[in-house]
């Protein structure tokens, strides 16, 4: 089975420089247990990362974009080579002025396409390897030109200033929820111009409606339910930086965990379509699915996941996020499948990477 998403997007840049997918519930979700085999999309590695701070037995990691592995080996390099505030600093998470040099200090335990594809990249590096990608560039117009012409400085502080659910829900309504956001929101982050600055246009091949009232209402539930200042992923996208909160992966007391678990880590230039269709049945007992399946059409994804839970165990958990595609377990799976509907909507109305309408949890019978 080849890989469909492959067929109609360009994986040949850094689409993600953070994995905009949050850990804190990937990792309640999966329950990975010592000595689990996982499997993760690589992304930009944040979250494979994540997943050694359970000390499973080990991760593997896949991408059919090796600009995204690139981000990987990098991160594990620097988590090799840096100490934690050092990191922080090589990401972007905080300020910093000797980035190159931090890189220097990482460069010599990169393979030699890794290194030749960030040697090529000094801007980036300079600027923090947080940004790099098509998505964060992207929210930077977004920081820069467009929240300047509908919101002051002022509002943008207090939005963190973390009030109660009822103050901030008050807050929203008197001084973010205005025609000028309403109208500036909805044309930014509308199909044509998402599709052109952030994602893939092929991304939107299988959505159906108005994409950015959805994003708009998902928004208005990090800035009211949620507690802004506790959400790293919105923290970047109306700062640039990690200022208040840290993605799971960055924080301190993950640090040396991850360090001591990285040789578990197993990075490969593959789709999930040849994994699944070389791996052993019964030998994965872990599945971080990323968002891949509203790439492909309803049919190849229902067989893109029997596929894997040929792979799998009895007992095996599957997580994956849906943002604008509805994809669940389709009826043909239910005597080998099933939903944990209650452990997923208890993690959906916690998830910090809001713009998602689904998050879904399943589990090998």
């Amino acid at each position: 089975m080849d890989s469909e998403a492959a067929r109609h997007a360009d994986f040949s840049t850094i689409r993600y420089a953070q994995t905009w997918e949050d850990a804190d519930i990937l990792l309640e979700a999966l329950n990975i247990q010592s000595g689990d085999t996982c499997v993760a999309i690589a992304s930009a590695g944040d979250n494979v990362l994540s997943m050694l701070s359970q000390n499973p037995g080990r991760v593997i990691a896949l991408d059919i974009n090796p600009a995204q592995l690139s981000c990987l080996e990098l991160r594990v390099a620097a988590y090799r080579a840096l100490e934690h505030h050092e990191l922080l600093e090589f990401i972007g998470s905080r300020p910093s002025q000797q980035r190159t040099r931090l890189y220097r200090r990482c460069r010599s335990l990169l393979s030699n396409a890794t290194r030749r594809f960030w040697d090529n990249r000094e801007v980036e590096i300079h600027k923090g390897i947080g940004g790099a990608g098509k998505f964060e560039k992207y929210f930077f117009i977004f920081r820069k030109y467009v929240l300047p012409i509908i919101h002051s400085k002022r509002a943008l502080t207090e939005l963190f200033e973390g009030d109660t659910a009822v103050e901030r829900q008050a807050f929203y309504e008197t001084r973010i929820d205005s025609w000028r956001w309403r109208v500036l929101f909805r044309i930014f982050f509308s199909r044509a111009l998402m599709g052109s600055l952030g994602r893939d246009p092929s991304f939107f091949r299988y959505v159906d409606g108005d994409v950015a009232n959805r994003l708009l209402q998902r928004t208005r539930h990090a800035l009211t339910t949620l507690n802004p200042p506790d959400n790293p992923y919105l923290d970047w996208i109306l700062t640039g930086q990690h200022a208040r909160a840290l993605p799971h992966a960055l924080r301190e007391e993950h640090f040396e965990t991850i360090r001591c678990n990285l040789d578990k880590l197993e990075i490969r230039h593959s789709s999930l379509e040849s994994f699944s269709g070389s791996v052993e049945a019964g030998t994965v007992t872990r599945f971080n699915l990323s968002d891949i399946f509203e790439y492909i059409s309803e049919t190849n994804y229902a067989m893109l996941l029997e596929q894997l839970v040929r792979t799998s165990c009895p007992g095996t958990r599957f997580a994956y996020w849906n943002m604008l595609v509805p994809r669940r377990r389709p009826d043909s799976l239910a005597h080998k499948l099933r939903p944990l509907n209650e452990l997923a909507s208890r993690l959906h109305t916690q998830d910090k990477t809001f713009f998602y309408s689904d998050f879904v949890v399943e589990e090998v019978i």
